[in-house]
């Protein structure tokens, strides 16, 4: 049974999951009850924490098709286990897309239009006619049992494996109810339920923490031991902490709840088997049902595939861009016989046709009576919403380095600790001490040893840092990414809205007479042109309608129409009602614009009005739209196009396109201008207006007339080169992710900087497997793009960028190159080529016409050789790659927000370096906060050890004024210390365990750890020392032998645990000095932190603590003494523990600053700081002496020559050596079929 094979689900999926199957065992059971009871519930709590624990020991292995419980377990990096108890469900069958024999039995087709005669309940009252199902739910998805696969899946809809002929001809035509509710048993109830839980449940959630959990053992320590104050004092902080906590959990719930709930309850009208129309609420709806759409529009509640009739929808959740977008009905292969009759649907590849959850259809269109109707395809969270939101709700965990760094130091100051637990209880059984004192003070040291107010301290700074972004505008939700950001060193950019404007610009227009082009016009809309064909290709050429009485449409044809000053009349629904599909779009110039000439041509001129008789929509993949329209009077139609320069040119006769066309293209978009090329052509007459409507694009789209360019200009922000400067100063590296045209991506990426002018642009167009040919990668150089003709000139050198390769890599200088690509032929190179992913995002700059999901997998690439990435972004096509990067951050405060972990409330790039100066101090900040307690806890865990030795310890006070007057105010003002004015070269470390840091860490501790030793031995050295006693009289004090009897038994009874000695009095002088001086030595400012002295509550705080302490220490005041439990010494002792403080002081802050940040941080831990610079910045040489010292500590330290440990830092040292790389202009490198076990791909190049 154990070794059964394991079982994948989702493979192939973002959320690929392992999975067991277990059965209940009582014995097991019966074990951990009484396990339980004796631990007095730690072992409940340890099995909360740990679900495989959990079900491994209360459950047996079995096989899953009989199993009770599943264990499940991510195949990702973090290898997460989960559990799920498995249920039951009665139906008639277990494929919900295939009817059952009960119902063909009554029916004789699941979707013809016969309804059952006699209800469904009759059916119920025979068992045998349902079977159990067996599933399971986990994140919102509910996984069946399949026998075919002999595991658990969850069930699809029409997404997958429905071709669009069986759309058509099988789920057109309605569920009958019997079906329906057969279908819901699978597919559940069609909502995207968010429960906001109760404050009660986040509490006992949040409760159960293990770092809570242990406070409150301390705390019960604590008060065993009397120890009242500071206990109360944890115990506040610790309710803030949860409140705070408590607080901003619910409120991230009620906003995803509220963005959900528009869509999850409505109305709706669907179209039955019978032909019927029913109405019920969205919630019951199942993938197969066909929807009514209605025509004042509706919040979509499902995805629909349209089957009849056009819907004018706003997708801004789905694509950030609030512009409508016509969605047509999807083709019935069976009516148009060039289709290819199997292709299978795909909510991505038609969406053209497909309405999706949560967009907002604002008007319909009909004809002819007939309703507009979608077929439903997904519900629930399957939906691309559904989808959406569960990847909010049940995020991959933050892998950050300073977090698995913090849990291997505590696991460190645990070992630390149970060595201070055995001393103390060996030393007190040798020392005959009793029984209940022992566990007492052996279980203390574990406290002291990992402080439980290190959570708060840690969360302080980062508290202190969201508190600051807010002030700027930056509103933070997921307060951990701070410190992530802190260690960006990429950031890639959406670009349009982002880098640059929303709206496009008309800057003019270049027409075309007689295969020459005329000098470019700033104006189109003036008397001469009014009657023109490029004027009236403008003026036809656009998917715009009217919502509500205003023009609204794509930005780029609303400027293009805008321009030409002309008039759109729609037909309206009565007209349409009326007519046949063919009631047009018309357009006419306005009056003012019509030359006032002739009686008779201000007639003709004033009924000038063109139709437009038919609409091929602009496709992306063809990169073109056409359109067929009539002038009034005339009796042929006209063909007019409109898209990419490339394409209209190809497709127009070649003795109408100018011979100077590329070199006029490429100057345009070398200057960043959107250019779109225009054509025409006259049809022949024999086309009437309903063969119109039936013909094939491509006999339209062909022999056409060039007529000329229209140019667009997209602005950059203001801001955006400033911005990119700093960041490229700062060493971090900037990416351009747009769904835009590629060339005016690379345009815009130079004018804003991202690409240097003398920097090379590699384009990698790549193919995939057609015709026999396996895939391949077609590189061009983007300066020698357009003058590639079919006899390929002889590459020119100075079109390969220059490698410099040298020995030493002190002297490296960048590789002046840039890859740039689209999506399909990113999508390509991630499946085909995936050995080449890591070296193209090495220098991947320029990523176009990417789709949301393909931004994901970037992000996902990009962190797979070891960058920190951000991501800037403004609509919800980036709310994936927003919520994968290491920090991302929204211009838009819609759905994108709710993903991305930071949402700005400016529109501007300009808080992306103000999120990394934060992000840098808040985890400079978290490394002196976490350096400073981990020396509180050695520093207090030694003296108390020391006086563990003598069989004394720290009084309750004494440990009081440590750890309240000391370390709290030190903690919580140590962490205001604002963000340095402006982003440096050098990145702060990313993990506590790096060699800068433990060697400060260690260094601190030794210099602490030997002056206390030099106090606690001198003490006992100097003539006046004795043990002491009630009687003892150090100071020569005549008040002491007054006492009188009582009051010697009162000290002697308040001193039972002999607290009052001069080795405890000196201890706690010097290591209460000693916690505020390495408070100051950790505080450091410049270059990621304002200098401390700028942190005024810091300083106010150690001032008036350093007086205090030097004041009761150099003049004793009894009633102080008293409460602390000091005793009386020598003022030349008082003076002697002050050389020793000032000389401990001295030596911290040489050692500090002196030998870490300028001998050992600048030459032998360099290597990480400078592997970041080599790659950007050519460095100076260095002097002689420098680079002896360099060569000697680097010898001593053994870190000569080391690998990088960044992956991207070490496969940059290997391309410079390759001799392949960059690729050569005008090459190809195709890919063979794996012939490797491993699936690697051989890769040749040919020229």
């Amino acid at each position: 049974m154990e070794k059964e094979e394991k079982k994948i689900v989702n493979t192939g999926e973002e959320d690929e999951m392992e999975i067991y199957g277990y059965n209940r065992c009582h014995w097991k059971l019966v074990l951990v009850a009484i396990g339980v009871l004796c631990t007095g519930g730690f072992l409940l709590l340890l099995l909360y924490w740990m679900p495989e624990w959990r079900v491994r020991a209360t459950c047996k292995r079995t096989t899953l098709k009989d199993c009770e419980v599943v264990l499940l377990r991510t195949t990702d990096e973090f290898r997460i286990w989960f559990c799920a108890k498995i249920r039951i469900v009665l139906s008639r069958g277990d494929n919900p897309l295939q009817n059952p024999q009960s119902i063909e039995d009554k029916v004789s087709n699941g979707h013809s239009g016969h309804s059952c005669e006699s209800p469904a309940e009759e059916n119920r009252n025979d068992p045998n006619k349902y079977s159990p199902i067996r599933y399971f739910t986990h994140h919102s998805v509910m996984y069946f049992w399949n026998d075919a696969v002999q595991s658990f899946d969850f069930k699809k809809g029409l997404d997958e494996s429905t071709s669009c002929s069986s759309i058509h001809n099988e789920h057109s035509k309605g569920l009958t109810k019997e079906v329906h509710d057969y279908r819901k048993v699978f597919y559940g109830v069609n909502e995207i339920a968010v429960k906001v839980p109760s404050i009660f449940k986040l509490l006992i959630k949040e409760v159960l923490n293990p770092f809570y959990i242990f406070q409150l053992f301390s705390v019960i320590l604590w008060i065993t031991d009397e120890y009242y104050y500071y206990a109360l004092a944890i115990v506040i902080m610790s309710v803030i902490s949860i409140v705070s906590s408590l607080y901003t959990i619910r409120k991230q719930y009620i906003m995803l709840h509220d963005m959900v709930a528009a869509h999850s309850i409505v109305r709706v009208s669907v179209s039955r088997a019978n032909q019927e129309i029913e109405e019920i609420l969205s919630t019951d709806l199942v993938p197969g049902d066909i929807m009514v759409i209605p025509s004042n529009g509706t919040i979509m509640p499902c995805d629909a595939v349209l089957v009849s009739g056009t819907c004018i929808v706003n997708e801004s959740m789905l694509t950030g861009e609030s512009v409508p977008v016509t969605k047509t009905n999807l083709p019935n292969p069976a009516e148009d016989p060039k289709a290819m009759g199997d292709e299978i649907y795909s909510p991505e590849v038609h969406k053209r046709h497909t309405l999706f959850c949560g967009t907002n259809v604002i008007q319909t269109r009909f004809y002819s009576g007939e309703r507009v109707k979608a077929i439903v395809v997904r519900t629930g969270f399957s939906t691309s919403k559904g989808q959406l939101v569960r990847s909010i709700l049940y995020p991959k965990p933050t892998d950050f380095k300073l977090y698995r760094d913090a849990y291997m130091f505590l696991l460190f100051l645990v070992v630390v600790a149970g060595v201070g637990f055995l001393y103390t209880v060996v030393n007190s059984i040798l020392n005959e001490v009793p029984a209940h004192i022992i566990i007492i003070e052996s279980l203390d040291i574990i406290t002291i040893t990992v402080p439980p107010a290190l959570p708060a301290a840690m969360t302080a700074g980062i508290v202190y840092a969201q508190r600051r972004l807010k002030k700027i505008g930056i509103f933070c939700i997921s307060p951990q990414r701070i410190n992530i950001c802190g260690q960006l060193n990429l950031v890639c950019f959406d670009k349009t809205g982002t880098l640059t404007e929303d709206g496009l610009d008309l800057w003019g227009i270049q027409r075309v007479e007689n295969a020459r082009f005329l000098f470019p016009e700033e104006r189109a809309c003036n008397e001469s042109l009014v009657k023109s064909q490029f004027v009236a290709c403008m003026a036809t050429c656009h998917s715009l309608t009217k919502i509500e009485g205003v023009l609204s449409g794509d930005p780029l044809d609303l400027k293009m129409f805008e321009a030409i000053g002309w008039i759109l009349e729609e037909a309206t629904e009565e007209e349409t009602a009326l007519h046949n599909r063919i009631m047009p779009t018309v357009v006419r110039p306005p009056k003012q614009l019509l030359p006032e000439s002739k009686p008779a041509t201000n007639q003709e001129m004033a009924s000038y009005e063109i139709g437009i008789v038919r609409q091929f929509p602009f496709s992306s993949a063809l990169q073109r739209m056409c359109v067929v329209a009539r002038v009034l009077g005339e009796k042929r139609m006209d063909a007019f196009m409109k898209g990419a320069p490339e394409v209209i040119a190809s497709l127009c006769k070649q003795e109408t396109v100018p011979i100077d066309f590329e070199t006029i293209l490429e100057d345009y978009t070398k200057q960043g201008f959107r250019v779109i090329a225009l054509a025409h052509r006259k049809l022949e007459s024999k086309l009437s207006w309903h063969k119109v409507q039936n013909i094939n694009r491509d006999a339209i789209e062909s022999n056409m007339d060039f007529m000329g360019l229209i140019i667009m200009q997209n602005k950059l922000k203001q801001e955006t080169p400033a911005v990119l400067e700093d960041l490229h100063k700062a060493n971090i590296r900037t990416v351009m992710v747009t769904g835009d045209n590629m060339l005016t991506a690379i345009s815009v990426a130079r004018d804003c900087g991202m690409i240097l002018p003398q920097d090379k642009v590699i384009i990698a167009e790549a193919l995939p497997p057609k015709d026999g040919r396996v895939a391949r990668i077609n590189w061009h150089y983007a300066d020698t793009l357009t003058k590639c003709t079919n006899s390929s000139p002889a590459i020119n050198s100075q079109d390969i960028p220059i490698k410099l390769v040298h020995e030493s890599l002190e002297d490296l200088q960048l590789t002046k190159y840039h890859f740039a690509m689209n999506g399909k032929s990113f999508a390509v190179i991630l499946e085909h080529f995936q050995d080449l992913v890591p070296k193209l995002v090495l220098h991947g700059t320029v990523f176009a016409r990417m789709a949301p999901d393909q931004k994901t997998q970037l992000v996902e690439a990009l962190q797979n050789v070891d960058y920190y990435v951000g991501m800037c972004g403004d609509g919800a096509n980036d709310c994936g790659a927003l919520k994968k990067a290491h920090g991302g951050i929204s211009l838009s405060e819609l759905e994108a927000s709710v993903a991305s972990p930071f949402t700005s409330r400016t529109p501007s790039i300009s808080c992306v370096p103000n999120l990394i100066r934060e992000g840098r101090a808040a985890l400079i900040t978290s490394f002196c906060v976490f350096k400073f307690m981990a020396l509180y806890s050695i520093i207090q865990y030694f003296s108390v050890t020391l006086l563990y030795s003598i069989l004394s310890n720290l009084g309750d006070f004494q440990f009081l004024f440590i750890d309240l007057a000391i370390i709290l105010v030190v903690v919580f003002t140590m962490s205001l210390n604002p963000a340095w004015k402006e982003l440096v070269a050098q990145r702060p470390p990313s993990g506590l365990i790096s060699g800068q840091l433990l060697c400060s860490v260690l260094s601190q501790i030794i210099t602490c750890l030997g002056f206390q030793t030099i106090g606690f031995i001198w003490v006992k050295q100097q003539p006046w020392y004795e043990p002491w006693t009630t009687q003892s009289d150090a100071c020569n004090l005549s008040a002491a032998t007054n006492t009188s009897s009582s009051q010697h038994e009162n000290e002697t009874l308040h001193d039972e645990h002999n607290i009052k000695n001069y080795e405890n009095t000196t201890v706690f002088f010097i290591s209460s000095f000693q916690y505020l001086i390495v408070a100051i030595v950790f505080s450091k400012g410049k270059p990621f932190r304002q200098p401390c002295y700028r942190n005024v509550l810091f300083v106010i705080s150690v001032i008036v603590i350093y007086i205090f302490t030097l004041f009761i220490m150099l003049y004793p005041v009894e009633s102080i003494d008293r409460v602390l439990e000091l005793v009386c010494v020598p003022y030349q002792w008082r003076i002697t523990i002050l050389i020793i403080i000032i000389i401990n002081a001295i030596v911290s802050l040489l050692v500090e600053n002196i030998l870490l940040d300028m001998i050992l941080w600048k030459v032998v831990f360099s290597r990480d700081k400078q592997g970041e610079y080599r790659l950007t910045i050519p460095q100076p040489p260095q002097e002689p002496l420098d680079r002896w010292r360099g060569c000697v500590l680097s010898s001593l330290f053994g870190c000569r020559k080391k690998i990088p440990k960044a992956k991207y830092m070490h496969l940059a040292q290997e391309l410079l050596v390759d001799p392949e790389w960059p690729p050569k202009p005008r090459t190809t490198t195709e890919a063979k079929d794996p012939t490797q076990e491993n699936g690697s791909y051989p890769i040749i190049t040919v020229t």
